[in-house]
């Protein structure tokens, strides 16, 4: 019996520490409780490395993430939805820039505080967009000489 006993408590450690490795990595991968936040948009012409789940920063703190991308059908754009952290008021005239974090690093949304007075609410769209630059063309574009 008593074999029987040690068998089930070793067992209910094991579950145990099986669910607070889970609790713990839910929310160290942001996907545990949420803070209160607010969602914002912007239209890109392209929107080459980021997808859902990218990082959103702000000086280089992240502050958010990329909820949804769609294309646009009429203007064949990428719409792009994403979320920012409560607390954070950004100014209405701010930009959204899609920035690299290296040579061979991934892309990321940054955002480019303004300076209006007004800030942006739930739901609103940022129009001052910048696209991703594909490395590519670029270096298309310095092997020819730039006529392309």
């Amino acid at each position: 019996m008593s074999a029987v006993r040690t068998e089930a408590l070793v067992g209910a450690a094991v579950l145990a520490a099986a669910a607070s490795f889970l609790i713990y990595a839910s929310q160290f991968a942001g996907k545990g409780s949420r803070d209160a936040g607010y969602a914002l948009s912007a239209s890109f012409r392209s929107v080459e490395g980021v997808s859902v789940g990218t990082d959103v920063r702000l000086a280089g703190v992240k502050i958010g993430t990329v909820t949804d991308i769609t294309l646009d059908p009429t203007t064949f754009r990428a719409l792009t939805e994403f979320t920012v952290a409560g607390g954070i008021d950004l100014p209405d005239d701010s930009a959204v820039v899609i920035s690299s974090e290296g040579l061979l690093g991934g892309n990321f949304v940054e955002i480019l505080p303004g300076g209006s007075p007004f800030n942006f609410e739930e739901g609103d769209e940022i129009e001052d967009t910048q696209s991703s630059v594909s490395l590519v063309s670029l270096l298309l574009k310095f092997v020819s000489g730039g006529d392309e």
